[in-house]
């Protein structure tokens, strides 16, 4: 009974680490609005990027003196890059909240240049804004009870069914729309949702004038890059992509390693650089296509098919944003969507033999 008392239900943690977890998420979800959305997730890459540079020194060395194989790695990696200090679902989701909520509270900070709504405007550091905080502050929050519901519903099914993270970081989106009164979809101003013409032609929103100050100068669509959003590049890129995440994982073993150099590059598009395109979820999904093809085929076989997953992940990012991204006032993360629809994809397919495992799942 003592020890039921200090098992949390579902979330499968002890009372004591949880508190501790949620007290440093309430920090990282504010660390991520204090410094921007994008910014925490550049620092996700870099400390993602270090944890797999230790795992993979690990795993050519031996293990170093008073360090288990891998520990000092999967404490970098997992407790610090994807855990409550740089995690997704934490300082990312938080930043992206603060940036959903300052759109409706503080329109008058907007920058100017910035065509799209204000709540989509994850580059944004809010500083020492108190509310702005406290905001991110319950988001990462939020982030963390996601992430562990799911990752114990899962553990209680005993089978592999998604990337929880990533379920986080979009659920954790929507939410926020909900809360600060944005519509979940929006409405779409052209052919259905799918249209991206409205944008080319660069449509005024219907409501800029007399619409107030929400809608002024406000596009009628708003894709996520609009230097990455037709059909045909984003093929490419994703199999560019996908194929040098393979490779990374085919030559390191590390699944994550690809990922997190995506994630760095994105220091240059917060810094302004031009057509810097976004692959974490190309590079990623690529190495899982590595991961899976690898212990059939191998080799060449295994790099194509990490080009193939990378495309598809593009795709998927492509088209979800185009459902859920270009039409409301917020931003929902389109490389989250693409991740957790593909893992679900892997997952289902390795549950029925399609697929020899479920690559990180």
């Amino acid at each position: 009974m003592h020890e039921f008392l200090l098992q949390i239900p579902i979330i499968g943690m002890e009372v004591e680490p949880f508190v501790l977890l949620v007290i440093t998420a309430l920090a990282g979800g504010a660390f991520g609005a204090a410094i921007g959305a994008l910014p925490a997730f550049i620092f996700t890459g870099f400390v993602v990027f270090l944890g797999e540079g230790v795992a993979i020194l690990q795993r050519e060395i031996g293990s170093l003196p008073a360090v288990n194989q891998g520990e000092l790695a999967a404490g970098i990696t997992g407790v610090l890059g994807f855990g409550a200090i740089t995690g997704p679902h934490i300082a990312f989701a938080g930043g992206v909240a603060a940036s959903a909520y300052a759109g409706k509270k503080y329109p008058e900070m907007e920058p100017d240049g910035w065509d799209y709504h204000f709540g989509k405007m994850i580059l944004y550091a809010f500083g020492t804004k108190p509310d702005i905080l406290a905001v991110g502050a319950v988001f990462g929050v939020l982030g963390v009870l996601i992430n562990r519901i799911a990752g114990g519903l899962i553990a209680l099914l005993g089978i592999p069914i998604t990337d929880t993270i990533a379920l986080a970081v979009v659920l954790s989106a929507f939410v926020a729309r909900a809360a600060f009164g944005y519509p979940l979809v929006g409405n779409p101003f052209g052919d259905g949702l799918l249209d991206m013409s409205p944008f080319e032609r660069e449509d005024p929103h219907p409501m800029a004038d007399g619409g107030g100050v929400e809608h002024a100068g406000r596009l009628a669509t708003e894709p996520w890059l609009p230097h990455q959003y037709k059909w045909s590049g984003v093929t490419v890129i994703g199999l560019v992509g996908g194929i040098l995440g393979g490779y990374i994982y085919l030559q390191t073993g590390s699944i994550f390693l690809g990922y997190a150099i995506s994630a760095i590059s994105l220091l240059f598009l917060q810094l302004g650089v031009e057509n810097i395109p976004v692959t974490h979820h190309i590079t990623l999904i690529g190495a899982v296509g590595a991961v899976v093809i690898d212990p059939i085929a191998g080799g060449i076989v295994a790099l194509v098919a990490a080009g193939a997953f990378g495309a598809v992940s593009g795709l998927l990012g492509e088209f979800t944003q185009r459902l859920f991204y270009a039409h409301s006032g917020t931003h929902v993360d389109p490389p989250a969507m693409a991740i957790a629809i593909a893992m679900l994809v892997v997952a289902i397919l390795s549950i029925f033999g399609v697929l020899p495992n479920a690559g990180y799942l």
